[in-house]
């Protein structure tokens, strides 16, 4: 009798078990799906954007995916393909080289560039950015392959295989291929490897922690504030 009762409770727990799982799983389920439609309803409306931007947009998202970060104003991809970001801005920013276009559409890599380099480079491509803080080298352009392009003939210059007037001729060149039905390959993907270990802190000169500096900041707020 003892034995059989012992059995039936074992059976009794077992399916409690089991139907708990199950309604774990549903649940896990539901909340997945909430969660892709809630960010199915973040991405904004488009409508009010620019014909440029939002063909941007589409470019990246039928490519990357959603992006991470949306607002009303801006679409960021964080990692995705070869890019450590991917920005796409509603505001476009007019731009005559090599041909009449907007720039829209920023891509980021982690690049260490010569100081001595950073001269020509802006000297070859205005919308090729560099950050030494960060470490970071961007294209700002209106599609990728653009951005494929100005990086790989970017680094060109600054690996000397370029001058600046034979990187600036290149681009436009390549450009008009591309229009004429081409398929250029340094407009397909990057030419070299992002780097590693790429930011540049600099040197502080003026012996303050960072401590000191929030110490100084609270102490400037609280005295605004009587």
């Amino acid at each position: 009798m003892k034995i059989r009762i012992i059995i039936l409770s074992m059976i009794i727990v077992s399916t409690g078990v089991l139907s708990y799982s199950a309604k774990a799983q549903d649940n896990k389920k539901e909340m997945d799906d909430k969660h892709k439609t809630s960010m199915h309803h973040e991405i904004p409306d488009l409508k009010s954007w620019p014909e440029a931007s939002r063909m941007a947009a589409k470019e990246m998202m039928d490519k990357y995916g959603n992006p991470d970060v949306m607002s009303n104003d801006v679409l960021v991809w964080m990692n995705k393909g070869p890019w450590k970001r991917i920005t796409v801005d509603k505001m476009e920013t007019k731009h005559s080289f090599p041909i009449e276009h907007t720039d829209m559409l920023k891509q980021t890599i982690s690049y260490k560039v010569p100081m001595e380099k950073y001269d020509e480079l802006a000297q070859f491509d205005g919308s090729v950015i560099v950050n030494r803080t960060e470490g970071l080298l961007s294209a700002r352009c209106d599609m990728e392959a653009n951005n494929f392009l100005a990086l790989n003939l970017a680094h060109d210059v600054i690996t000397g295989k370029k001058t600046v007037e034979q990187a600036r001729k290149a681009f436009a060149d390549i450009v008009k291929e591309k229009m004429n039905g081409g398929d250029p390959q340094y407009m397909q993907k990057l030419s070299f490897s992002p780097q590693e270990m790429t930011n540049d802190p600099g040197i502080n000169t003026t012996g303050l922690t960072k401590e000191d500096v929030m110490k100084g900041i609270k102490k400037h707020a609280k005295s605004e504030s009587n």
